[in-house]
Formats: C-alpha cells, structure tokens, sequence
C-alpha cells in the first residue's frame, strides 16, 4: 500500500549545490510520489531510468513555494521547494496548477509529521546564501513565518466544533414567529411559557395562545396584543406603519424642520436624533446633531427616508430594511454613510427619568434598597466600583456613574449591550438602578479582579497550560460575540476579569458596538487603544470582527509575557509606523513555536487572512487535547 504512486509527473529539479564550488544546472527527472517517499528518476525515451534520489516523508519539514529569481526564464516560472531532515530540494514544475497539484498532495501527506517547521526561507539558497535573508547555512532557521503550519497542525487533532451558541434571551421572552409570508398582515407569535405581567406590560400571556406582533425592532422585547384586539397599544385608526414607529421615544410627529433643529441643538449631544414626518405625505426624515469641526454650534443634518421598489426602506446608504424601526436600530449601530451614527433619541415628549430606566422594559430595574456598598474595588474617570450584597446575599460589582460624568452615554451604551448578551464567559449583567443618580450598572462579581494586575502580581504561580485556558475562555467569549455581529473594539487584558476559580470573563462593553455586515466605520475623532489596534483601525477607523481578532493576538502576547505593556520601547505614533512596515511583537519565552504561530497569524496586514474567533477556538481545542493526551 505504501508503494502504491499518489503523484507522478515530469518536473525539473535544481542541483543542490552541495559544495559552494558546484555548478548550478537543472535536469528533467521523473517524480513520483507514494505514501513512503518522494523519489526521482531519469528519464529517456518515456522510460523510467534509474532512481537519482529518494527522501522519506516522514523526514519532510516543509513544502513551499520559492519567490522567483531575477530574469528567470520561462520554464522557471513555478518552482517549489522540499526541505527535509537532510537538505533541501527545489523543484519546477510546467504550470501553476501542476505546481498546486504538487503542493496539496505533498500537505495531505505530511500532515502527520511531527517536525514541521514554523518558519521557512522564501528566497533560493544560491551561491551559498539564502537570497531572502542573506544566511549562509543552509540549515539555518527560517526568516518567513510558514502560514501552512498552523492548519497543518490542526488536521492531526482531533478538533472539537464550538459548543451551542447559548441563548442571549430567556425563554420567557421568546415569541418565535410562526405565520404566514403575507406581509399586508400584521405577524402572529406563539407564546411558549406563561408570563405575568411587569413593568410596563399589561397582557398576560398564556403558552401555546397566539399573539399578534406590534413592533418587534427589539431582540429582547416585542409588543403584542391579543388576537381578539385586546390590550392593544397602538390607535385602530392608525396605518400600520404609523403604528409601528408611533411609541418610539425617537419619534417626534409632525413637527417643523426649524423645530427639529431648536430641539435637538438644545440636547447639544453628537448623534442626538429624531424621527419626524415629512412635509412630502408618506414619507419619514431622520434629522441628526452633529458636533462639525466647522462650527461651533454644531450642525444638523436632515436624510430623507428612502424606499425601494420592494418596498423596503433605507437613508444616506442602500443598507435596506423591512420597517423603519429596524432601520434606525442598525444606524444607531453603524453610520454607514450619516455624517454619525444615531446615539441619542430626542422626542417632543419630557422624560422624567434617566435614559436607562427604560432599557429593559423595567425587568432590568433594582431596587436600590436591596443593594448595600461594602467597599471600593477601584476608580475610574466614569466614577467607582464597589462591592456590594444584594438582596442580603449575592456578592455584587456596582460600577456607579455620577450625575454629568463625562462617561454618561458610554455607560448607558454598555448596559444596553449586556442586556443583549449572556454567555458564560461574559461577565453577567444582574440589572441597573436608574431612577435616580448616581446609577448604578450592577454586575456579577469577580474575586480575583483585572486579569492584567492578575497577571503581573500572580502570573508566575501560572503554568503555560493555565494560561492557554486563560486565551480559551477569552476567545470562547469572542467567538459568541462574532456569532452574534457584536463587535468588542476594546479588547484587552485590563478589560478581562478573572473568578475565585480562575476563570477569566470578557468585560467593559462601552465601545461594543452591533453589525450587521461585519464592518463599523467609526466617526471622526474616535479614540481607540493604539497598541492594541490594527492597521485598518489607525488608518481607516475600520472595526470589524477580525480587528478585534488582532486585538486578541496582543491580548495573548499580554497573557504569556505575564503582563507586560505591548511596544513598551515605542509610543503610540512610532507603534503605527512601524506596524505598518510589518513589525509585529516578538515570541514572548513560555510561548511554544505553534502557539507563537497562532498569534501571528492574527497580525496579519490582510483582515481577511487573519483567523476568525471560530477556527481560533478549534486551534486552542487541538492544542488542549495535544497537552491531554
């Protein structure tokens, strides 16, 4: 079986110039592949003549393509290149798909060897040094990490999926749609529990009844009312469009274009925003407060709301949606083409409590008097955390803001995220008290605090295999935000916790921001972690999931350096031009060569050559099961 022929083809093959003095020449010898070896032989008269060579391919460290030499000719144009225990060979092929041909069966070969090198030469070793690097051994390391290597690697583990996605919702409030595509019909939702009324909410439901949908924008939240019409929120008379806008708290009527700007000028906030209707009948404009570098009063800007021949509807850029709710919901998100994204809804009606107090629908909401402050866990420029008993009992994290911190909308933005999200390894929201200041963000509590001064007071008691779980949990986390379109935009060590038992949890969401295309276009003036940051994020301030896959390298480098502050020797504007000359950090000393591999390979300039969360989660789930075994 080992001698049956894989692969068989006449290929050129260099000299191997094992003296300095030998003479380069290349001579046509015939190729033929088994799962024991490579050999090669003469050829003449379509004959097999006698074996020239052979290399055993458990021996094979690498196979790779070689960059060209100057003025090569024509029947040079594909070489690659063998490196074994013993040598190295280079080979030509007739075209590139012989070449791909020769590659991919050589991989699927060598897949199982234990020796695979990391990093290769990419230059031909000629006149006695390596053209790439200049080296003069040829049995010198290699200077270009080998990106094969990685899943190579991988193919010879036993590499677990992701676990199921946890739900982000509790059941209870799951109304799962059920009807009919008929869209002139209002949506009808089967209940599967029982719920009594909270809050705001009036209509008990029942499980298995049928509820027709009002407005269901919200992912945690939808409005109902009972088939028979009772408990209906929203005016009979109203169109359906009308109805499914008119209780938003963005949504300000028939006013005048000079009264939306008097309006929105007095909230004086970048991103304040309303929805009014049209002096054209029928039709909706979203008008949005700027801060405009170019005046000191601010600008505002006013987009038509636009629809297709599908009856769907968009703004400034053909990002389409079925309601209007939807689409103010992903531009409250995403720019995508406003002069800034939608942050803050202002209406004509007064608000009598603070913005979060209606974040969830009142289910969120805590009673101050259950919560006692025990002592300060830390400060920051939003305020302070304690820690704290609730309901007498459950050890609490109160992150508290102070009425006008300058922090207030990020605050607000991070409590909106983490009612959406419930993972195991996100630090879980318990609620927020937000009737009166200072509000509190009250948070599950995590013994052993920041995983970065966890790192620097006790990384040395760790071992490497601990701290390959610490980038399992972490990248178990990222993953669950990747398959929900979250992006994280702060990830670092100082935004990890760490539990009595080690476990280490993604926290502080305040830059977390929800795509629906993968890509976030911050607005001008945006301010990012420099070292922790990619190319496309200090160049374009373009985020996106695989900006926070780069963010996770550093964040690993942070991990098993113990702590240590990435290009600590550089600051931030000397970090961006040396990055983007493709300087990357270096192999931190309890960091294996495939683990240094992974990191890098989430360095890559290319965003869409990087590893997704998904795949890095296989990776650390074959190197778990390497340490196992």
């Amino acid at each position: 079986m080992e001698n049956k022929t894989i692969l068989e083809e006449l290929l050129l093959k260099k000299s191997q110039q094992k003296k300095k003095i030998s003479p380069i020449n290349y001579k046509e010898r015939l190729f033929v592949l088994t799962k024991a070896n490579l050999s090669y032989y003469e050829y003449a008269k379509e004959k097999r003549g006698s074996k020239k060579g052979s290399i055993d391919i458990k021996k094979i460290r690498c196979v790779e393509t070689v960059n060209l030499e100057e003025s090569t000719p024509p029947a040079r144009q594909y070489p690659f290149q063998i490196v074994y225990k013993d040598g190295l060979l280079y080979v030509y092929a007739a075209s590139e798909e012989s070449r791909n041909r020769w590659l991919a069966a050589l991989h699927k070969e060598i897949k199982d060897n234990s020796n695979l090198l990391n990093k290769y030469h990419k230059g031909f070793f000629t006149n006695g040094k390596f053209l790439c690097c200049s080296q003069t051994c040829k049995a010198a390391p290699g200077c270009t990490i080998w990106e094969k290597y990685v899943s190579l690697y991988c193919t010879t583990k036993s590499v677990k999926p992701l676990p199921p996605v946890p739900q982000a919702l509790r059941k209870s409030r799951s109304l799962p749609q059920v009807l009919s595509p008929d869209k002139s019909v209002l949506k009808v939702a089967m209940a599967q529990c029982n719920y009594e009324p909270t809050g705001n909410s009036t209509i008990q439901l029942v499980k298995s009844n049928k509820y027709y949908v009002l407005k269901e924008e919200d992912s945690d939240w939808w409005q109902v009312r009972d088939l028979e019409g009772e408990n209906s929120s929203a005016g009979e008379n109203s169109s359906a469009e009308e109805q499914s806008i008119a209780k938003h708290d963005w949504y300000a009527g028939n006013i005048s274009r000079a009264h939306s700007e008097q309006l929105l000028r007095q909230k004086g906030k970048e991103g304040a925003f309303m929805v009014r209707k049209s002096s054209q009948v029928g039709m909706y404009t979203v008008s949005v407060f700027s801060k405009a570098p170019e005046s000191k009063k601010g600008a505002v800007r006013h987009y038509h709301v636009h629809r297709t021949t599908e009856n769907k509807y968009y703004l400034a850029e053909n990002y389409c949606f079925e309601s209007i709710p939807k689409l103010i919901r992903y531009h409250q998100h995403n720019s995508a083409g406003m002069v800034t994204r939608l942050r803050h809804a202002v209406s004509t009606q007064v608000n009598k409590v603070p913005a979060t107090a209606s974040l969830g629908n009142g289910i969120w909401e805590l009673k101050r008097e259950e919560i006692v402050l025990l002592r300060e866990l830390g400060s920051g420029q939003f305020g302070v955390v304690h820690l704290g008993k609730w309901k007498g009992q459950y050890d609490v994290a109160i992150k508290m803001i102070k009425e006008g911190a300058m922090s207030e909308d990020e605050f607000i933005e991070e409590a909106q995220t983490m009612m959406k999200l419930n993972h195991p390894k996100l630090v879980r929201l318990y609620g927020v008290c937000s009737k009166s200041y200072p509000i509190y963000l009250v948070t599950e509590y995590m013994a052993n605090g920041c995983l970065l001064s966890y790192l620097r007071s006790h990384g040395k008691e760790l071992q490497p295999l601990q701290l390959l779980e610490i980038c399992y949990d972490i990248c178990d986390a990222m993953a669950f935000l990747e398959s929900c379109q979250f992006i994280h935009r702060d990830l670092a060590a100082r935004n990890c916790l760490v539990d009595s038992n080690l476990t280490v949890k993604v926290s502080d969401f305040g830059m977390t921001r929800y795509v629906l295309d993968d890509l976030y276009i911050s607005s001008l003036g945006t301010k990012f972690p420099v070292k922790w940051s990619a190319p496309e994020v200090f160049h374009y301030t373009k985020f996106s999931s695989k900006s926070d896959v780069w963010a996770f390298g550093i964040l690993m480098w942070e991990v098993f350096t113990l702590g240590k502050q990435p290009y600590e020797l550089y600051d931030n504007m000397q970090v961006i031009e040396k990055v983007s000359q493709g300087f990357r950090l270096y192999r931190p000393q309890l960091v294996s060569d495939i683990i240094y591999q992974i990191m890098y390979n989430c360095w890559h300039e290319l965003p869409e050559k990087r590893p997704s969360f998904y795949q890095l989660l296989s990776f650390f789930e074959a190197l778990k099961e390497d340490d196992r075994a």
